[in-house]
């Protein structure tokens, strides 16, 4: 990978224990473990700002751009088809540049059902593994959507929570109408938003004072997002709180970052917090995977531990 390289986002499947891919300024990248080297696997779309497997099907990705596109490959990432999205905007008005896609998310409650969110966009629905989508941003006060999460309530209903730079939002049909959720915040400004991965009802939300912001916030919801606490990260937070990583192999292990570089760590599912020593300048990115332990190259099914692998694009 080029050294000056932007790296955007990064994507796993559990089938596949030893490969990470990310997409960059310059196309589709993987990473092995077995030969710890990344590879240029795709030019053919280039400023990927997300990606996502399918969740039953590892040969399967989507990936999503700037300006704003939707793609789909079934080879593992090595080619791609554009998929019709209407009405999807390539140049934004409000900040006079293109668009972008923040995230894709395969819906973990409905089979072949996926979500991406746009930047400045709104937010799309697929109900088909991506090969038809619709606009669904009836109720938003904002066009500007930065996350998106699928959770429970107490109750076991099925929510969606979208996160945009003017603040929380909720919908409990299925995306087709939405709500402002006031946070009781000094800033409404919201970025990731993630569900523990065991429990869809518990989700941790990022929140600061903009991009990047001077001060933030972590929150964490035990009820599927109608109520909130804030999380005590320590020290002085030098900016927005910006990406939340989990991973279900082990629920309890979660990693937060600032957008100006400062790393932490939680070992019992967010009660008490540790910051790591290393800082950066810029986090884009943060994503957690199990890497199987043993030597490099060994078969995996050798064994069954697993230890965390943090990466960070910066």
């Amino acid at each position: 990978m080029y050294l000056e390289a932007r790296v955007w986002c990064f994507g796993s499947h559990a089938e596949l224990h030893d490969t990470l891919v990310a997409g960059t300024d310059e196309g589709v990248f993987r990473w092995s473990e077995r030969t710890a080297r990344w590879e240029c696997i795709s030019t053919q779309i280039k400023d990927v700002w997300s990606i996502a497997y399918d969740a039953r099907d590892p040969s399967t990705l989507y990936a999503g751009t700037r300006p704003a596109g939707l793609y789909r490959s079934r080879d593992g990432g090595e080619t791609w088809s554009e998929l019709t999205v209407p009405g999807i905007a390539k140049f934004s008005e409000v900040n006079m540049g293109p668009t972008r896609v923040t995230q894709l998310l395969a819906d973990p409650l409905v089979p072949d059902t996926l979500w991406a969110t746009i930047e400045i966009g709104g937010i799309y629905r697929s109900t088909d593994g991506g090969s038809s989508w619709c606009a669904l941003s009836n109720g938003l006060n904002s066009g500007d959507v930065h996350g998106i999460a699928v959770s429970r309530t107490a109750r076991g209903k099925r929510r969606i929570l979208a996160t945009t730079n003017r603040g929380l939002h909720i919908s409990d049909d299925g995306g087709e109408s939405w709500r402002f959720a006031e946070l009781e915040s000094p800033w409404q400004y919201t970025r990731a938003v993630v569900t523990r991965t065991d429990d869809p009802s518990v989700v941790f939300l990022a929140n600061g004072n903009g991009p990047p912001g001077n001060d933030g916030r972590l929150l964490r919801s035990l009820d599927g997002g109608e109520t909130w606490e804030r999380l005590t990260l320590p020290g002085s937070i030098n900016s927005t709180v910006w990406c939340i990583a989990t991973h279900f192999s082990n629920p309890d292990l979660i990693f937060v970052c600032t957008n100006l570089g400062q790393l932490f760590r939680s070992t019992n599912g967010g009660d008490s917090w540790t910051r790591l020593p290393h800082e950066f300048g810029e986090i884009r990115s943060l994503y957690w995977r199990a890497v199987p332990k043993g030597t490099r190259g060994a078969p995996h099914s050798l064994t069954r531990a697993v230890a965390p692998k943090l990466v960070a694009a910066t």
